[in-house]
C-alpha cells in the first residue's frame, strides 16, 4: 500500500513538475519580505534605494530531495534623477530529480507625477529570462523505464508589468511567461508553451509611526492554460524603535480549480527586522488541502542590504521608502 501511494505521488509530481518547471521562478511569499521585484518587473529601481536580496528556501525538512530554492537579486535606479531602473535575478530551484538554474534581466521606466510633498508614480517593467532545466532520474532503481533518463532543456521567457504608487497606496499588474519557448538536447527546434500567468496585487500602508503602522495587501493569480486561480490575503504590522524597525506578516493563500492537486491552502507567518540599511526575515509556511505530501512546513531565510540611497521625496509605502535609517 505504501509503495502504491509513493508511486502515485511520483506520477503527480511528474505531471506537475513538467508544467510548473517551465514557469521559471516559482511564486511563493518572498515578495512580503521587501522583495517585490522577484514577482513584478515594474518594481526594478522603484524606490529610494538599490536593493540586494538573498533568499534560501527549504521545504519539508527531513524529507530526502525535498524542494529547495535559492535566489539572489539586485535592482536600482541608474541615478538620483533618472527614470530608468535596472535589475537582475539569479536563481537555483531543485525538486527531487528536477532542477533549474536561471538568470533574469529587467528594464523598468518610472514616471514621476508627484512632488516633494506627494509621492505619485507610474512604472513599467520588462524582464527577459534564460533557464537551464534538467531532469536526472538516475537515482530511481525500481523502474528501468525511468531510472536512466537524463534530459536538459533551455527555456527563454519574458514578463511585462505595470505599477502605480501614490503615497501609501501600491498596486501592480504583471503578465508572466508571455512567450515562453524551450529547446531540449534531443531536439534542435524551439517549442512554444502557453503558460501565461496574470498577477494583480495591491496594498495600503498607514498608521502612526510612533505607535504601530499597518499594511494590508492582496495578490491574485490566474493561470491561462490550467484556469487555476490563486489568491493571497496578507497583513503586515510595523513597530519603529530608536535604531531599528520590527515587523511581522501573516499571509493566507488559497488555490481554486486546480486540475492536479485540488484546492490547497497555505498559512504563512513572517517575522523580520530592519536595522539601518540591513533587512533580515524568517518565513514559515504550512500547507493544508486535498493532498499534502508531508506534515513538515516550508522554511525560508531572507537577507538584504540597501545601497545607493537617495533623499526621499515624500512619505510612501515601505516598498518605496526601503531604507529605515541613513
Amino acid at each position: 500500500m505504501g509503495k502504491r501511494i509513493a508511486y502515485l505521488a511520483f506520477l503527480i509530481l511528474c505531471v506537475t513538475v513538467k508544467v510548473s518547471a517551465q514557469e521559471t521562478l516559482p511564486i511563493y511569499a518572498d515578495y512580503l519580505s521587501d522583495n517585490v521585484y522577484l514577482l513584478h518587473p515594474a518594481a526594478a529601481g522603484i524606490g529610494d534605494c538599490g536593493k540586494i536580496r538573498l533568499t534560501a528556501r527549504q521545504q519539508w525538512l527531513g524529507v530526502d530531495d525535498a524542494p529547495s530554492l535559492q535566489t539572489a537579486s539586485f535592482h536600482a535606479k541608474l541615478g538620483e534623477y533618472s527614470n530608468t531602473g535596472l535589475g537582475v535575478i539569479l536563481f537555483n530551484d531543485k525538486n527531487g530529480y528536477h532542477s533549474q538554474k536561471g538568470i533574469q534581466g529587467t528594464y523598468a521606466y518610472h514616471i514621476n507625477l508627484g512632488n516633494e510633498n506627494m509621492f505619485n508614480q507610474v512604472s513599467f517593467g520588462l524582464s527577459f529570462s534564460m533557464v537551464q532545466n534538467e531532469r536526472d532520474q538516475r537515482t530511481f532503481v525500481n523502474d528501468p523505464a525511468v531510472s536512466q533518463v537524463i534530459e536538459s532543456d533551455f527555456y527563454f521567457n519574458a514578463d511585462f508589468g505595470m505599477a502605480y504608487h501614490k503615497n501609501g497606496l501600491s498596486s501592480y499588474f504583471t503578465i508572466k511567461n508571455m512567450f515562453l519557448s524551450a529547446k531540449n538536447n534531443l531536439n534542435s527546434n524551439f517549442e512554444s508553451y502557453n503558460l501565461r500567468n496574470y498577477i494583480l496585487g495591491g496594498g495600503y500602508f498607514f498608521g502612526d509611526k510612533i505607535k504601530l503602522q499597518f499594511e494590508p495587501s492582496f495578490m491574485f493569480q490566474y493561470k491561462e492554460q490550467t484556469e487555476e486561480k490563486i489568491a493571497d490575503i496578507n497583513f503586515k504590522v510595523y513597530k519603529t524603535l530608536e535604531n531599528a524597525q520590527l515587523w511581522a506578516a501573516l499571509s493566507y493563500r488559497r488555490s481554486f480549480d486546480s486540475s492536479v492537486f485540488g484546492d490547497s491552502q497555505y498559512i504563512t507567518p513572517i517575522v523580520g527586522v530592519n536595522y539601518k540599511k540591513w533587512m533580515f526575515s524568517y518565513t514559515y509556511t504550512q500547507q493544508s488541502g486535498d493532498i499534502v505530501f508531508s506534515n513538515g512546513g516550508f522554511h525560508q531565510l531572507s537577507l538584504g542590504v540597501n545601497l545607493f540611497c537617495i533623499k526621499r521625496r515624500a512619505a510612501a509605502c515601505p516598498n518605496i521608502n526601503g531604507s529605515f535609517t541613513y
